[in-house]
C-alpha cells in the first residue's frame, strides 16, 4: 500500500525581512556623510518599493545599500524587478522596484515543462501562483527539487509541505 508523496514549490518573498531590511538602509542612509542634506527615501507598498532620492548616482548608492542589507538578511535579488528610473518633483528622482510574489503562468510552464522533461514519475499541477507536484517515490520528489535548484529560473523557488 504506497500512498502518494507530494510538494508545493512556491516563490514568496519574507516582508518582514524586507522591512527589516529597509529599515537598516535608511539608518545607514541617515548616517553616512555622502547623504547629509540628501533627500532619499524608501516607502513600501503592497507590491513594490519605491526609491526616491535627488539624483541618479545617489539613487544608486541607496539600491546598493539596500541589495547589500537584502543579502545579508537572506532574501534572493531575484524577486525584485528593477523599473526605469523617472523624473520626480523638484528634479529629484525615483524608482519602482516591483516585489514578485508567487510563479506567474509563464514561469510555471516552464517549471512544468522541466519536470515532464526530467522522465520521472511525478505529475505536476498549476494551483494558482504555486505547483503541487506528487509521486509515489519521495526519491523522485528529492530529485525535482534538485533539478530546479540547478534550474536557472528567474525567480526564488521555496519548497514546502514535502509529505
Amino acid at each position: 500500500m504506497s500512498s502518494e508523496s507530494s510538494f508545493d514549490i512556491v516563490s514568496k518573498m519574507d516582508m518582514q525581512e524586507l522591512t527589516n531590511a529597509i529599515h537598516q538602509t535608511e539608518k545607514e542612509i541617515d548616517n553616512r556623510f555622502d547623504f547629509k542634506n540628501s533627500k532619499s527615501s524608501l516607502k513600501l507598498e503592497k507590491d513594490a518599493l519605491i526609491i526616491a532620492s535627488e539624483d541618479e548616482y545617489k539613487l544608486n548608492a541607496v539600491i546598493d545599500i539596500l541589495q547589500s542589507k537584502m543579502v545579508k538578511r537572506g532574501i534572493t535579488l531575484k524577486n525584485l524587478d528593477f523599473g526605469k528610473v523617472e523624473p520626480a518633483s523638484l528634479g529629484s528622482v525615483r524608482q519602482r522596484l516591483g516585489l514578485k510574489q508567487g510563479i506567474d503562468q509563464e514561469n510555471a510552464k516552464k517549471i512544468n515543462i522541466l519536470i515532464r522533461d526530467s522522465k520521472l514519475k511525478v505529475k505536476s499541477q498549476i494551483q494558482g501562483d504555486q505547483i503541487r507536484v506528487t509521486g509515489k517515490s519521495r526519491d523522485d520528489l528529492q530529485q525535482i527539487i534538485q533539478i530546479l535548484r540547478k534550474a536557472d529560473l528567474p525567480l526564488d523557488l521555496q519548497f514546502n509541505n514535502l509529505k
